[in-house]
């Protein structure tokens, strides 16, 4: 059968997910590919942390509490992140109380906010705050930003911490825009600071709508510690369509996914 790259790289996740481990010669003969198309979508899986290469194919990358620096992760997925940026900011209405935590996903949400009056904004994220001083001096958009503080956390540009989360549990948000490690249908949301988690832990209960932003790399993904269960969620907004084995859930939890196409 012949599939295209991401239909690939999705059955390759479930076999290393089941198997814990591909073999080149074995995929290049189900995809009727060849070895090399093969090896490049086991770079790209290895580069989106779901897999390690090894020889002759690959293993199953393991859920680790490591996360590469803010900036390093700018560059992976950049344009489907601008795209669901760009969507999720569609669902922010003049006179919206919303919240923002770190993540370079909702960076671009931060860019793509423009045309609203009267937003009181809440975040944790030191470049979603400069951005949003930026679009707010230029015009873009009016209203109040509150930086929430805490520890400060140089390579992810992030305040976050005990005090934080106090400050957090005094508000109540119409909308909580939540960047996630990972997503899966056993632990929900997940992501790999300990500290940062727990910020969006606080913003989603202080928010009446949770809009979670994933691209693909992230679905069927564990990271280090959980924030909530899906059923916690309203939207999610993804790069991808969701996977079939999701849609029973989705509609059982009145989930709205959006594809940023």
């Amino acid at each position: 059968m012949s599939i295209s790259s991401e239909e690939r790289k999705r059955v390759i996740t479930e076999q290393l997910k089941q198997q814990g481990q591909v073999k080149v010669p074995e995929l290049s003969i189900t995809f009727a590919v060849s070895e090399e198309t093969v090896r490049r979508d086991l770079l790209i899986l290895e580069k989106e942390g779901l897999a390690k290469r090894v020889y002759g194919g690959a293993v199953l990358m393991k859920p680790t509490s490591f996360e590469p620096p803010y900036l390093q992760r700018q560059k992976v997925k950049s344009e489907e992140k601008e795209r669901i940026g760009r969507l999720a900011a569609e669902l922010i209405e003049s006179g919206d109380t919303i919240a923002i935590d770190v993540g370079t996903t909702t960076l671009e949400l931060a860019k793509a906010i423009a045309g609203r009056e009267r937003l009181t904004i809440l975040t944790n994220s030191l470049a979603v705050a400069y951005h949003l001083m930026e679009s707010l001096n230029s015009g873009r958009f009016s209203g109040k930003i509150f930086v929430i503080g805490g520890e400060l956390n140089p390579e992810q540009q992030s305040m976050s911490g005990t005090l934080g989360e106090r400050v957090i549990s005094q508000f109540r948000v119409d909308k909580a825009f939540i960047s996630i490690g990972g997503i899966s249908l056993n632990r929900g949301i997940s992501d790999y600071d300990l500290n940062e988690t727990g910020m969006s832990r606080r913003m989603v209960e202080a928010a009446y709508q949770t809009i979670v932003l994933a691209d693909e790399s992230k679905l069927d993904k564990e990271a280090f510690v959980e924030i909530v269960p899906l059923r916690k969620i309203h939207t999610i907004v993804s790069d991808a369509a969701p996977p079939k084995e999701w849609l029973q859930m989705l509609r059982s939890n009145h989930i709205q996914w959006i594809e940023a196409k």
